[in-house]
């Protein structure tokens, strides 16, 4: 590894030992000490670099998470080459392509997503003054643009869309934003783990029509298209945003097809609603808020919208501090009303995990998987999630001499002193049917001074939720428990 901390050619080292009779032992692994970003935060894929490849294997590896390490050679080795998952219907959803990879929503991104074994790629419909739609994570360009050095003059405050202020997509033209790169951030720009530095700007925006063709050639299982503000860009700024999706999904002939799967999602119920009759579309609602139940009378009305909600980890996962508490009954309520489940979005970085899943993506993908049964997984990482859908240790009732096994939410919070718990939080809030029904969609406003909505330019493809950060007192906690466990001091 040199000294960007990406990885160079192996050396003969193990070759050379085991000429000599010698065995090879590889140490230093451990899942909560960034390595590679050749690795993208996934631990197991550093084991496999180690003992899955075809220039040598070692012998043994001495790790602090041996369980990470047994997953790795008993279930995610020698499984490179299996093309669908072992068993199951779960889908892997892109979430802004490979967003761990590639900056968000370029068409790097997205080729690496399908790559990586997504089965659905994502678009976050935003739409340029001039009305052309493109796909971006969000309005506010700031994040994922080099917008702030170009445009910081149009930086305004939009309350209807966000607290802070922002360089908002509906006040540039499309020729102003093709000015701008693209920038591959982290979400977690205080934790020590950036993305990817070597693509930091690589790649080219995608109009929505370039992402529809995209998907239409490389043959995707489907795609996701989300569109949010609607009501806002109406109003303020005289743009059809859901009239646009449908025009350019009716002109890709998605309307007409059913080989791929369309899933229509959006937080407004009325955008929902303005797809309802066309039978190819699936629609789905976004709830973003924390939510820690659904009575009957609100999973009843989302019926009426929706055939499928993206819920936050922590709505289907209660925690304390960054230990697991309990499953909530929201999917169980959900399902057995026959609206499919998502989960979004997950992340390898191991400071956004509870401290049950041992720094582990597996594990929580185990979890939400095997155990709870979601429908599907948002991820920036959808290699990760492929890998383990590849793997026959995602099948739980197979009879395999190992398993990736899924936490049980409360154990290790039950093995602390209660003086050493972190404080109860005041749970999260029910969902109620005020939360999720919304108000028709204003007519698309005559804006003084707008511009008319351009056609999109042609384009190919080419290339160019609350965070859940580590408290260290707990996590030293957890280790000790652990530890005082392994050695029997409590047996």
């Amino acid at each position: 590894m040199n000294m960007d901390l990406y990885l160079e050619a192996a050396t003969s080292l193990v070759a050379d030992a085991h000429k000599q009779g010698l065995e090879v032992y590889a140490s230093g692994f451990a899942n909560d000490v960034p390595a590679s970003y050749n690795y993208s935060y996934d631990p197991t894929a550093e084991y496999l670099q180690f003992i899955d490849n075809s220039q040598f294997s070692v012998d043994g590896v001495l790790t602090d998470f041996p369980s990470t390490a047994s997953e790795s050679i008993a279930c995610l080795g020698q499984n490179k080459n299996v093309t669908k998952p072992i068993k199951g219907k779960t889908l892997v959803i892109s979430h802004n392509g490979a967003s761990g990879v590639y900056a968000g929503c370029t068409d790097l991104a997205y080729q690496q997503a399908l790559d990586d074994g997504a089965d659905i790629i994502d678009c976050s419909v935003q739409m340029s003054k001039d009305g052309v739609a493109f796909c971006m994570d969000s309005a506010d360009l700031t994040g994922d643009t080099t917008a702030i050095t170009t445009f910081m003059p149009r930086s305004t405050k939009i309350p209807e869309i966000q607290k802070e202020s922002g360089i908002f997509s509906f006040d540039l033209t499309w020729s102003e934003i093709q000015t701008l790169k693209p920038q591959l951030s982290s979400p977690f720009p205080d934790g020590g783990m950036p993305r990817n530095p070597a693509n930091k700007n690589k790649g080219s925006f995608m109009t929505l029509s370039a992402f529809l063709e995209l998907a239409k050639t490389k043959a995707a299982t489907g795609i996701l298209i989300n569109i949010e503000n609607a009501a806002y860009l109406a109003s303020k700024k005289g743009l059809g945003i859901t009239d646009t999706v449908a025009t350019a999904l009716s002109n890709a002939t998605f309307d007409k097809q059913s080989t791929q799967k369309v899933l229509i999602q959006s937080d407004d119920t009325s955008v929902l609603s303005k797809f309802k009759n066309v039978a190819a579309y699936q629609r789905m609602l976004s709830i973003k808020e924390t939510i820690s139940d659904a009575p009957k009378q609100t999973v009843e009305e989302i019926k009426k919208y929706a055939d499928a909600i993206t819920v936050s980890r922590d709505s289907i996962i209660t925690t304390s501090g960054s230990l697991t508490k309990a499953f909530t009954s929201i999917v169980n309520k959900m399902h057995n009303a026959s609206i499919s489940v998502y989960v979004s979005n997950l992340r390898n970085e191991f400071i956004t995990l509870a401290f049950d899943f041992f720094a582990d993506p597996m594990v929580e993908l185990a979890t939400y998987i095997g155990e709870i049964g979601v429908y599907g997984v948002v991820t920036d990482y959808p290699a990760t999630a492929r890998a383990y859908l590849r793997s026959p240790c995602s099948n739980l009732n197979a009879k395999l001499a190992y398993s990736i096994l899924p936490i049980e939410p409360g154990s290790l919070l039950s093995l602390a002193p209660s003086d050493l718990q972190p404080p109860a939080a005041a749970p999260a809030p029910a969902l109620n049917v005020a939360d999720i029904v919304d108000p028709p969609l204003p007519v698309v406003s005559n804006v003084s001074g707008s511009i008319p909505p351009a056609a999109a330019p042609a384009q190919n493809p080419r290339s160019s939720s609350p965070r859940n950060v580590a408290n260290v007192a707990l996590f030293l906690v957890a280790i000790m428990l652990l530890c005082l466990l392994s050695t029997g001091y409590w047996g």
